[in-house]
């Protein structure tokens, strides 16, 4: 069976959602695909909660697109009676003295208008007693900021944009072949999809489609996420008590007690390689206990917390952390979205405004998201 649409977007993530409501909105026929439907368990988008904060260092355009995604993601739950799906928890980030990425985070989020608090260490003490503050003398609390509920957010926005008549389909696309122009993509189903325009938007599996220019460029990387049970009756854990906190220093980042799940942590360093088609999702004890050892010395009520849950998600790297905005090299009506990095998600609204401008609009995308800017070396500047 043949289907025709105006633009297919092959990836019901979040950049492929939010493209493809933006590209419907714009009065195109659109449809989205995905092998495992929107947001599922292998999916870069697929785990419970992910935080959404301002703070980008001086990388000014990621504070702006965080921003203008946090007013999308609350209008989308607005419109759709879906409120409790972010959670103004606040954002604390844990910094030491004149800590150069926080100078420059103060800078950016003065010059962009963003909401903050400084915060010294008396009142930290004082206002969050449950937290040993250790070396830490500064930090920024941004209380706009909280997190999004991803899997159920990114269902949400595929659920609204079937309702407005766009197409979900649930098909394994195969991989294009030839150059010029591509007309029509397979599935392994045996069904032929065509398009004017097609947006790969496929995460981890975008190096596995695309191994000859994508295969040293985009790095999966398997993210581990532990959720501890709090102290019955405890309720320092929870929000408002704590917010979701951020100790870039420890490389640890966390999210209060949400929906009685438990007090997430998780590393924010670079994991091992991760195939996202076949790997089995197992904790590795080391990294468990390097965990407790860091949730015993920065939250000492929770040192012998039991292990409620565990997950493995994903990150899929570029060289520097910077997206993947660009046309495919050899088709000049495909695009190619990814390279979330590891913080990625809270920007699917921008960035789904911004590639269906380009999409529809035509014009070059900024260099720092291009393809040729995307190294084979990792350093890592954007988190």
């Amino acid at each position: 069976m043949t289907q025709s649409y105006d633009v297919a977007v092959i990836g019901a993530g979040v950049f492929g959602a939010w493209t493809a409501q933006w590209l419907q909105r714009g009065g195109l026929t659109v449809a989205l695909i995905d092998a495992y439907g929107p947001a599922n368990s292998r999916a870069s988008s697929g785990g419970e909660s992910r935080i959404i904060r301002m703070g980008y260092g001086a990388e000014e355009i990621y504070t702006r697109w965080a921003h203008r995604s946090l007013k999308l993601w609350q209008e989308l739950f607005a419109q759709t009676g879906r409120q409790e799906l972010f959670h103004r928890t606040g954002v604390l980030w844990m910094a030491r003295t004149k800590d150069p990425y926080t100078l420059a985070t103060l800078t950016t989020l003065k010059a962009v208008g963003i909401e903050f608090e400084e915060l010294q260490r008396d009142e930290l003490e004082q206002r969050y007693p449950q937290i040993s503050f250790g070396e830490e003398t500064q930090v920024i609390y941004e209380p706009a900021s909280g997190a999004l509920m991803a899997r159920r957010a990114v269902q949400t926005v595929t659920e609204e944009f079937a309702r407005s008549g766009g197409k979900l389909l649930i098909e394994a696309a195969v991989k294009p072949l030839g150059t010029g122009r591509l007309s029509e993509v397979a599935t392994r189903s045996g069904n032929r999809i065509k398009a004017d325009v097609f947006v790969f938007a496929c995460g981890p599996w975008l190096p596995k489609l695309f191994p000859e220019f994508l295969g040293g460029r985009i790095h999966p990387t398997r993210q581990e996420v532990f959720f501890f049970g709090p102290p019955a009756g405890e309720r320092r854990f929870t929000a408002p008590q704590m917010p979701t906190w951020i100790d870039f220093g420890a490389e640890m980042y966390g999210l209060p007690d949400l929906e009685n799940r438990g007090f997430k942590v998780a590393l924010d360093r670079h994991g091992a390689s991760i195939d996202p088609e076949t790997a089995e999702r197992n904790i590795t004890p080391e990294l468990l206990d390097e965990v407790r050892r860091f949730l015993a010395a920065r939250f000492p009520a929770m040192k012998d917390a039991p292990l409620l849950e565990t997950r493995v998600c994903q990150y899929e790297n570029t060289s520097n952390g910077d997206f993947l905005i660009d046309r495919h090299p050899d088709f000049d009506n495909v695009w190619l979205l990814g390279g979330g990095s590891g913080h990625g998600f809270k920007h699917g609204p921008a960035l789904g405004e911004y590639a269906a401008a380009r999409i529809t609009e035509g014009g070059e995308t900024a260099n720092r998201f291009s393809l040729a800017t995307k190294q084979a070396v990792r350093n890592r500047s954007v988190f």
